[in-house]
């Protein structure tokens, strides 16, 4: 799809008598009454899928940036400045946040959205007389948003309320759900996602960046080593590598970031982006403030957490310059600027100035890319054969190629072959939503260890192993309990 559309509520419709207000309403559109041909069903589902790249509010979109300042943000790669205007955007780079945090709030609201719209979908396309098939894959499509969406927020949060259906009331008391047990809300990933296997491998050219059969395999597989049950996580893998899917690593890093290469052979589910469309609410802003004024004085950007994290890098590693830039040419000048410390650069739209505001970045984020499961087999072959297969060596050792590194020690125990595993991620997926979320799934204090090695992250404490639960959500809703040491 070209653009995804953004599928509007509409209001009731209320008469006046003289000066007197007629509470009654004279008409109002249901979603029994709304949702009749399958334009609708698309709507449905194309607005389920704009929940990825939008904000009804017209805020940063979840995947244009909110997200990020999570999971990249509130890890142990990335603080921002302090010239940020946001308090609590600098409180997550600094672990100092706490439950009254309007970032942490956003993605809460945000996620609940989607899986609100994916709710509507799911309930009501059953019910509208159209192709079957069409109408199956449709809601297939809403499942697989949905789970997406759970995964995040039973891995930020841990214990989640658990809604699967569109309000039958308007009665507020109703309205307001606890949180279910984590083992409950991954149930129900899991039941969306292998309903989901059953989409398409493909599409045409048009309805790019829907999700796929292989899409849904991926995530399963993900949600499985999230829970380490590599036996199930080994299978799902080997159906996305040897499945027909046709997916491959780009020859080239930097082609995983680029405009012209956009939903290719490595790109298994990617939310979708298109320059300058004017759009408000579907904006990439990934690489908002990189530039600003050429002046790193007067705007020091958005900087890695420290200077080793680009110093990870051999010189050789070609995932380092596509990853970072530490000067740029100004036209405007005829000067080439040195910003010292480097700055992020994946979703910088080379097409637009680099004097312009990159809000409207074309960039896709890439959710889950065949690097990724290629580095999920290496590490899952380590753990179900008590340390590194050959075809583990072989998976991490492809990933290493394409970045022109040297294979891997070959040799190593199988605690060593994992931290190996986790530090070529750590290169490989920078500002694409994962470090948080790796830190996180080893388990124990790992989270907690790797954000107290950096100075500018010694507020974090154990109680960071998961996000706190809003306290606005909680003002609202009395039943939610909140997270251990908030």
């Amino acid at each position: 799809m070209k653009k995804l559309s953004i599928l509007f509520a509409l209001g009731a419709a209320a008469s006046l008598s003289c000066n007197k207000l007629v509470e009654q309403p004279n008409s109002i559109i249901t979603n029994s009454q709304f949702y009749k041909t399958q334009s609708d069903a698309i709507a449905a589902v194309n607005a389920v899928y704009s929940t990825l790249n939008s904000d009804p509010a017209g805020d940063f979109p979840m995947y244009g940036r909110n997200l990020n300042l999570l999971t990249g943000n509130g890890s142990d790669d990335q603080i921002f400045s302090q010239s940020n205007t946001n308090p609590d955007v600098r409180a997550l780079g600094t672990a100092t946040y706490v439950p009254a945090n309007d970032r942490i709030k956003k993605n809460w609201q945000q996620h609940y959205f989607g899986i609100s719209r994916a709710n509507v979908a799911i309930d009501n396309i059953p019910n509208i007389a159209f192709d079957t098939t069409s109408r199956s894959r449709l809601v297939r499509e809403a499942k697989f948003i949905r789970a997406l969406l759970y995964f995040n927020v039973v891995r930020f949060w841990g214990d989640a309320p658990l809604i699967l259906h569109d309000p039958a009331s308007i009665d507020v008391d109703a309205l307001k759900v606890k949180r279910s047990l984590k083992d409950s809300v991954y149930a129900q990933i899991i039941a969306d996602l292998t309903d989901a296997t059953n989409l398409p491998k493909t599409y045409g050219a048009w309805d790019k960046g829907r999700a796929t059969s292989g899409a849904a395999h991926a995530l399963l597989a993900k949600v499985y080593v999230n829970r380490k049950e590599w036996d199930k996580a080994l299978a799902e893998l080997n159906t996305v590598i040897n499945g027909g899917y046709g997916y491959d690593l780009f020859p080239n890093y930097k082609d995983a970031f680029q405009k012209a290469t956009k939903n290719g052979i490595e790109h298994i589910f990617s939310v979708q982006f298109e320059t300058a469309l004017g759009a408000k609410n579907s904006t990439q802003n990934l690489s908002t403030g990189n530039f600003g004024s050429f002046n790193p004085s007067v705007y020091p950007g958005d900087l890695p957490a420290d200077s080793t994290l680009y110093l990870m890098y051999s010189t050789d590693d070609t995932r380092r310059d596509v990853t970072f830039f530490t000067s740029q040419y100004n036209a405007a000048t005829g000067q080439t600027v040195d910003f010292g410390a480097p700055r992020l650069a994946k979703f910088i739209d080379y097409s637009l100035s680099l004097l312009t505001n990159q809000s409207q970045s074309g960039i896709n984020f890439p959710v889950i890319r065949y690097a990724d499961i290629l580095l999920l087999q290496a590490e899952v072959l380590n753990e179900l054969n008590g340390g590194p297969t050959a075809e583990a060596y072989t998976a991490i050792n492809r990933v290493r190629a394409r970045a022109h590194v040297p294979d891997l020690t070959t040799g190593l125990s199988q605690a060593d072959f994992r931290d190996s595993v986790f530090v070529e991620r750590r290169k490989e997926f920078i500002q694409e939503g994962m470090r948080w979320f790796d830190l996180s799934r080893r388990g124990g204090t790992y989270l907690y260890d790797a954000l107290k090695k950096f100075p500018a992250k010694t507020g974090a404490a154990v109680k960071d192993t998961l996000f706190p639960i809003p306290q606005a959500e909680i003002d609202l809703n009395p039943l939610l309990s909140q997270n251990p040491g908030w």
